[in-house]
């Protein structure tokens, strides 16, 4: 299927005035730049029309490729190659409806001159607005001026008044009003003192993250830089996922088992078949169990706080897919794993703090995010999800804008309606996971939540923080919202308090955004003061979005028990201001 702007491909190196150069981007795997190219010709067909009507016309930098039935961006290589024949000084639209590698792209735009802007359009039937977001972070953290947009049908007024601003000036200009700087607040003094103190004992104590290949599916932003994290107290212990694979097969069929059968006791349902190309079989559950207790034992042994095991692309030729494993990291209560020689119980009681697609930012938060919650006395499993779409709905009792997060296979069972017995494993999609392998899928438990996002902006860390609260839908709704992104995988109906839609998707800087639960909306709220706190300490410029509440009742931070010891305990110096970055947009 070829677009309306199929034989425009770019053969000039200047273009007119009033033409457009169009890039669309897409994934490694053929598959899925197969399957999902419908659905992009669709959406560069709506833009391109959109654009028309502005008077301008679209040149497509690249030809669709009849062998391989796809017309994306598929590889760094021929990203550069596409970049050496472009106009650098011409305006640019990176198009998106679908899950893309930045790095295919990155090269070009960096030392591309002219505007850029990257488009996508709202859906969930693939992770566009996800990949767009993935894009977004990766520019933002290589310091690459860029704007940003996106729409239903690229016909709406918040769409066509964006685009004409663009067209005319070069940049988009977005509403951030949600967003405060924590330098220019007052925290409560407890609040500060508790967060002060859990960041000099984790930089005092120090902390490893194991690291099993860095750079998974291109996503520059998640790589944070040697020198970025180590003032944070936190070090990079670099393994292979070639040692992870070498030692599953080291494993014994019994003690896969006995994972296995731990999880079918605790009431989680396995969708098993016989086919391995299209069926989740106990063979992928098996070696899927293998890799989890490799995954403990090399942690054990490299003394990591948390790990992150890449998959995509360095394991997905050779062994089912790893989020099951993830899921079950994840979670306090989670199958005991041994010591192969000694027979030490590994973590006992604990959870191992996994991130998921080695997100090295999201190791970060969800190191510090453990500990604290830990601290606080709190339920501390954490996890990423994508923030892949969402809708408005009303109806029983909810009448909010609802947002989907979702992510590629596991969240801990801790966070799902029924725990293990509300979780059941489906077969991951083929088109991302030729080998298969189990999810850990469900609906996220309602309850209050604190979200957040560590990145780079201007050479340094960040991080945004906000509360939300998780709702429960009608059934069918949910079904619905399944079957409108990824049926196989785990949802989450979150609800972000003071923050529009709009407001969120233009100043999240990356495709993945932390979550944890809180005991209620009021200790959300103090969680997420002691959180800013913390992460300050840690060197972080932190940025409270939406509804958080600074001043609470008097007497509401005066918690019993350990933590109010140890405030008592505490003293250190008022929080350092942080150096103000500009945003954006």
């Amino acid at each position: 299927m070829k677009t309306p702007a199929e034989g425009n491909e770019a053969r000039q190196s200047t273009l007119k005035p009033y033409q457009i150069y169009l890039v669309a981007n897409g994934d490694l795997r053929l598959a899925a730049n197969q399957k999902c190219w419908s659905e992009q010709a669709k959406m560069e067909a709506t833009l391109t029309r959109a654009l028309q009507a502005e008077g301008w016309r679209v040149v497509r930098a690249h030809r669709y490729d009849a062998a391989k039935r796809h017309g994306f961006i598929d590889s760094q290589k021929m990203g550069l190659e596409v970049f050496r024949r472009l106009d650098p000084q011409a305006p640019l639209i990176v198009a998106e409806s679908v899950w893309q590698y930045s790095q295919h792209i990155l090269p070009g735009l960096f030392s591309h001159r002219g505007p850029i802007l990257t488009v996508a359009n709202w859906s969930g039937t693939w992770p566009g607005l996800v990949g767009m977001l993935n894009l977004n972070g990766s520019l933002t953290k290589m310091n690459v001026p860029y704007s940003t947009i996106w729409s239903e049908d690229f016909s709406d007024r918040f769409f066509t008044s964006g685009l004409r601003q663009w067209l005319k000036k070069g940049i988009i200009t977005h509403d951030q009003s949600h967003v405060r700087e924590l330098a220019s607040l007052k925290v409560p003094p407890a609040d500060e003192q508790l967060g002060r103190g859990a960041a000099r004992k984790l930089k005092e104590q120090k902390a490893l993250l194991g690291i099993f290949d860095e750079g998974c599916m291109g996503m520059h932003n998640a790589i944070i830089p040697d020198e970025l994290l180590n003032p944070t107290g936190v070090f990079k212990e670099r393994l292979s996922q070639s040692s992870l694979y070498a030692a599953v097969r080291e494993v014994a069929d019994h003690e896969a088992q006995a994972v296995y059968q731990w999880l079918r006791k605790r009431g989680m349902r396995f969708v098993l078949g016989r086919n391995e190309a299209a069926d989740l079989t106990e063979h992928q559950i098996l070696e899927q169990c293998k890799m989890y207790i490799v995954a403990v034992r090399l942690a054990d042994e490299f003394g990591c706080s948390a790990i992150g095991i890449q998959y995509q692309q360095g394991l997905k030729d050779l062994t089912p897919a790893s989020d099951l494993v993830e899921g079950l990291l994840n979670n306090v209560d989670r199958p005991p794993v041994k010591h192969a020689g000694t027979g030490r119980l590994l973590f006992k009681g604990e959870a191992l703090p996994h991130f998921n697609e080695v997100d090295e930012c999201a190791g970060l938060d969800g190191l510090v995010t453990y500990r604290l919650w830990r601290e606080l006395g709190f339920s501390p499993e954490n996890t990423l999800h994508d923030l892949r779409w969402g809708q408005h709905f009303k109806g029983d009792g909810v009448d909010d804008y609802v947002w989907v997060f979702l992510i590629s296979g596991a969240v801990p069972p801790a966070h799902l309606i029924g725990g293990y017995k509300g979780s059941v494993s489906e077969r991951q999609p083929a088109m991302y996971f030729r080998l298969g392998g189990g999810t850990l899928k469900g609906i996220s438990r309602p309850g209050s939540i604190v979200w957040s996002r560590i990145f780079i902006m201007g050479g340094k860390l960040h991080c945004d923080l906000g509360l939300g609260k998780v709702v429960e839908l009608p059934l069918e709704e949910t079904e619905r919202r399944w079957r409108e992104t990824t049926p196989q995988w785990p949802i989450m109906h979150a609800v972000l308090p003071g923050i529009t839609r709009d407001q969120m998707m233009a100043r999240h800087k990356s495709n993945h955004i932390q979550v944890v639960y809180a005991p209620d909306e009021k200790q959300a709220n103090r969680a997420c003061r002691v959180k800013a706190a913390m992460l300050a300490e840690l060197g972080l410029d932190v940025h409270l979005c939406g509804n958080v509440v600074l001043d609470p009742p008097s007497g509401e931070t005066e918690q019993s028990g350990v933590s109010r010891i140890r405030v008592a305990k505490l003293k250190g110096r008022p929080l350092r201001r942080a150096r103000r970055e500009p945003v954006l947009a």
